[in-house]
């Protein structure tokens, strides 16, 4: 039976950006907006391309539906705008409404990895070989927005991801706006950088979000435009601007590139669980560090983001022996 069935999600391979996306059963639906249609050049899967984009089951800006669509509040260049994609077929079709409509649509491709080279990674381990044959869909997405990325990474900085997507999630709905659109129930897009700006201090606290990660997002907000240009710059010159901002680390600008430039080599580090799982994926090192994960990263220099992406994927972790890292509720102070 082994190979015949996908792999279920577990928390591991969530975290590698797998997003559950029901196999559609008819082309689009008939409402009105804008339309693009693509054609990739490989297998396409929605799920693990656009699944990184996700913060939670319950992100109000990402919603994955029952007819195999997936839908996208974002704030665009050129205003609010929402996007629903659908796989049938061997292409894509896009729909986009709102100001934003115009931006999403012209970059659909670069959103479903048309920018990326899936080909240019050679598998060096048995592991990373096997994820990569069983998820022969997964490409980088190149969201072309940093500010959209870069917030809730600072909101995931020493918490949980239960409680960054909690954060995410209340701050959205409360000060976002409405998606555009026919868009499914409850979406929304995230606040303008002046509406972060203007957030009251016991809104923060009441989303449980610390004095230190709040400051790093009103920092960041208001050079909101000079990030913004950083999409026009290669990863690394991209993670040097984004990390003159006090409190945004290596961490953070190497999640947030990832997700705005598609890099294939903006390895994570600084994680509190990643260099584990890829000693012990690769090396059966549960004790690995930043340094130990680096050196057997490295004969995928290059690539060694989706190198990180498969393992995390293939789901092999080692088992837990220490409690969780403990959740603290300042809202409730």
């Amino acid at each position: 039976m082994a190979g015949r069935f996908a792999p279920r999600p577990t928390r591991t391979t969530v975290r590698g950006g797998e997003a559950v996306v029901p196999v559609p059963r008819q082309q689009g639906r008939a409402d009105t907006g804008r339309v693009r249609d693509w054609a990739p050049d490989g297998p396409l899967d929605l799920g693990l391309v656009l699944g990184p984009l996700r913060r939670g089951p319950g992100d109000p800006t990402f919603r994955a539906m029952p007819d195999g669509s997936v839908w996208r509040a974002c704030r665009t260049p050129a205003g609010p705008g929402t996007l629903r994609v659908c796989a049938y077929g061997g292409g894509v079709r896009g729909q986009a409404w709102g100001p934003g409509a115009e931006w999403l649509l012209e970059r659909l491709p670069e959103l479903l990895g048309a920018a990326d080279d899936p080909s240019a990674f050679v598998p060096r381990h048995r592991l990373v070989a096997v994820a990569r044959h069983r998820r022969p869909g997964l490409r980088l997405t190149r969201t072309g927005l940093v500010l959209e990325s870069l917030i809730p990474s600072i909101l995931e900085q020493k918490v949980t991801a239960d409680e960054a997507y909690r954060a995410w999630r209340l701050l959205v709905r409360k000060f976002g706006e409405p998606a555009p659109g026919p868009a499914p129930e409850r979406m929304c897009v995230m606040p303008a950088p002046r509406t972060w700006a203007l957030i009251p201090s016991w809104e923060w606290h009441r989303a449980g979000v610390d004095n230190k990660r709040a400051s790093t997002i009103l920092r960041a907000v208001r050079v909101a435009g000079r990030l913004e240009e950083a999409v026009r710059m290669e990863p690394g010159a991209a993670r040097a601007r984004l990390e003159v901002v006090p409190g945004v680390g290596p961490w953070t600008s190497a999640e947030t590139v990832q997700r705005s430039h598609g890099a294939a080599d903006e390895v994570t580090v600084g994680d509190l669980h990643l260099p584990r799982i890829v000693g012990w994926a690769l090396a059966g090192d549960r004790d690995a560090d930043d340094s130990v994960m680096l050196d057997l990263l490295e004969p995928y220099a290059g690539q060694r983001h989706r190198a990180a992406r498969l393992i995390l994927l293939s789901g092999r972790v080692p088992g837990r022996r220490v409690p969780k890292m403990p959740r603290w509720d300042i809202g409730q102070l």
